[in-house]
């Protein structure tokens, strides 16, 4: 069994992780995924919502707005800040808890719908969180995620950006497992589900594919990590030269500017009772 101290030492570096940089940026560029994953669970006025690595709020706003009593969770609290702005500016109350997905502190059965945009991929270890998002919701109830494909621009940025890092934890699955539908059905496979999918994608733009990874390499914590961690050695620019090319290859915009698309896999788990 992993040790409980090694297992909190990369949890801990994953909050600091996520409260580098500016995440609250990125996180602006990606609410339609949100917005997707709350129209497809069909959150209803009056239910009780979990969003759970919830960071600035983008699932946990919208289910807000359509009447539902949301309550937040994400294991780095520095991302609540701009979550509770953003909830004001929308006028909708939610309730931030510190929390680890990997233990949710609520009891049995609680959520009638349990989300989580962009979130759960980054959580260690995928069966224990699997679990919890099953305990937590009711029979009957709904689980909606969104997250990037594993072929998707975001999951090839991710690919590239592996050999330049430490190998991860032998206990730690890769983000972009949440992607894969067979990852998905394999989690669910043991307990009674009916699972549906759904492909979708959203577009990402800059002035340039260079602008873009170093808008990346300022705000979005992973990259800013690997650029901190790789400057010292002379291994940034061969990765942001790697990224570059990638967003050349992906882009589809004219005169110079950037846009690419990048495909995020949502799966509906539907708790039988």
């Amino acid at each position: 069994m992993t040790a409980t101290a090694e297992i909190q030492a990369l949890k801990e570096a994953h909050r600091k992780t996520w409260a580098s940089g500016d995440y609250p940026r990125v996180a602006e560029l990606v609410t339609d995924v949100g917005e997707r994953i709350v129209d497809r669970a069909g959150v209803k006025p009056g239910s009780e919502v979990l969003d759970v690595a919830a960071g600035t709020g983008n699932a946990a706003i919208p289910a807000a707005r359509a009447g539902a009593h949301v309550v937040a969770v994400d294991l780095t609290p520095e991302l609540f800040l701009a979550g509770r702005s953003r909830a004001l500016d929308a006028g909708v109350e939610i309730e931030w808890i510190t929390a680890d997905a990997e233990d949710l502190p609520f009891e049995d059965e609680r959520f009638d719908y349990v989300l989580s945009s962009l979130g759960v991929q980054f959580v260690p270890r995928h069966e224990i969180v699997a679990r919890e998002l099953l305990r937590v919701c009711r029979p009957g109830g709904t689980i909606a995620l969104g997250n990037w494909a594993a072929d998707s621009y975001i999951g090839r940025f991710w690919t590239i950006m592996g050999p330049y890092l430490p190998a991860p934890s032998s206990y730690a699955s890769p983000p972009a497992g949440w992607g894969r539908v067979e990852h998905v059905e394999q989690l669910f496979a043991d307990y009674p589900v009916q699972l549906s999918f759904e492909r979708c994608a959203l577009d990402f733009e800059a002035e340039s594919p260079a602008a873009f990874i170093d808008f990346m390499a300022g705000s979005y914590g992973p990259l800013v990590g690997a650029r901190n961690k790789l400057s010292g050695d002379g291994r940034w620019e061969p990765l942001r030269n790697e990224l570059i090319a990638l967003s050349d290859k992906m882009n589809t915009a004219d005169n110079g500017h950037f846009r690419a698309s990048s495909e995020y896999l949502v799966a509906l788990v539907g708790k039988l009772t």
